[in-house]
């Protein structure tokens, strides 16, 4: 079955800017991960992951695909070229050292995050020609990771919040966001967004943390497509456990 992307109307609006959250299929690994999973640290035959991970370079058309050990923090990398003459090479990509969200402004630069309920959120400057592709799951989002980001692309790049697109990728809605210990984990400024009983809306919750960086709300797009409802789209942790990462990808041409 041929890979398939799912893209925000947003962002497909800006001149030379790529974008898309691929989905599982399409590529070559086999059960659990089957087939286009892109992490190598899950079990899975690193032949089968590089294969996969060339699928998707090739299918974003980049010079150099750019990403990080993910580790559910709020570190952000500038992917400039001294970050990237730094990068681990591990055909077909370059791997900056551990963080959960990347910034750039070089063109042909892939920025990929890998993703199984936890978000993807693209945000990207067409005024500045700034992008950024940050992973967010729910420590992401108790430590506002999103609003970060949005800091570092104003104060760095110049970029102001309102011009800013932002797109949240497919990962785990509402309807099956159970924190049975959210009283624990949670702030509790995060109870406005619980929908029942233990139940919280993740994607509003990063929406509220976007606009308030300043981002217009209409300028914020959702997927609104649960990866744990649609686990035969989407890889989905905590629909299999066991399981492959998708790839969601931003650049510039």
């Amino acid at each position: 079955m041929k890979a398939v992307r799912h893209t925000f109307h947003n962002l497909s609006e800006v001149p030379g800017l790529v974008h898309g959250i691929f989905s599982r299929h399409g590529g070559v690994s086999e059960k659990p991960y089957a087939s286009l999973n892109v992490a190598w640290n899950n079990g899975d035959a690193p032949e089968a992951v590089q294969e996969n991970l060339l699928r998707v370079k090739h299918a974003m058309a980049v010079e150099r695909l750019v990403a990080s050990r993910q580790t559910h923090s709020s570190t952000i990398h500038l992917a400039d070229e001294e970050c990237l003459a730094r990068a681990e090479v591990r055909p077909p990509i370059l791997l900056t050292p551990a963080g959960d969200a990347l910034i750039t402004a070089q063109v042909g630069v892939g920025l990929l995050i890998k993703i199984a309920d936890c978000q993807a959120i693209l945000i990207a400057d067409p005024v500045r020609r700034v992008i950024a592709n940050v992973h967010c799951g729910w420590r992401g989002s108790v430590g506002e990771i999103p609003s970060k980001v949005v800091a570092v692309m104003r104060d760095r790049f110049g970029c102001r919040p309102q011009d800013l697109l932002a797109g949240i990728s497919p990962s785990l809605g509402p309807c099956c966001a159970e924190f049975r210990n959210y009283a624990e984990e949670l702030p509790d400024s995060f109870r406005r967004f619980q929908t029942r009983p233990a139940y919280f809306d993740f994607w509003a919750i990063s929406r509220w943390q976007l606009v308030r960086a300043g981002l217009r709300p209409d300028h914020i797009e959702a997927a609104n497509r649960c990866t744990v409802c649609e686990k035969d789209t989407f890889f989905s942790y905590r629909g299999e456990k066991q399981t492959g990462r998708n790839a969601a990808v931003l650049a510039w041409h």
